[in-house]
């Protein structure tokens, strides 16, 4: 059964983690949740996202609204989508954190993506 986001919150707070009524009190298998807006399976949570961006405290502010590809050079690099260890309400695509490139951490990863056939 799919369940959002806001469900596995709901249930993750009144369980605290133990898994009482999720299945999946930490990583969960791939398309156990719906899908976003784009129909795109996973994208927030299990893992921090390594993104190619540069970190600039600022630069959201003032950036494009589409597609931003943040500074040109900085010392960390962005991650986006929460990890395993984080409260579900960081757990979302918009939720950045920055790391310094040589970081290594089991709550930190990268996305594989290939084109359907």
């Amino acid at each position: 059964m799919l369940r959002t986001v806001a469900t596995i919150a709901l249930i993750s707070s009144s369980s605290k983690r133990t898994g009482t009524y999720n299945p999946y009190p930490h990583t969960s298998p791939v398309g156990t949740f719906a899908p976003n807006g784009y129909g795109l399976y996973d994208m927030a949570g299990n893992l921090w996202e390594w993104c190619w961006d540069w970190c600039g405290g600022s630069y959201y502010a003032a950036s494009p609204g589409t597609d931003p590809h943040g500074p040109v050079s900085g010392s960390y690099r962005e991650s986006r989508g929460g990890g395993g260890g984080s409260f579900a309400s960081s757990c979302r695509v918009a939720n950045r954190n920055d790391y310094l490139p040589g970081y290594e951490g089991n709550s930190l990863g990268f996305r594989l993506v290939r084109a359907a056939r």
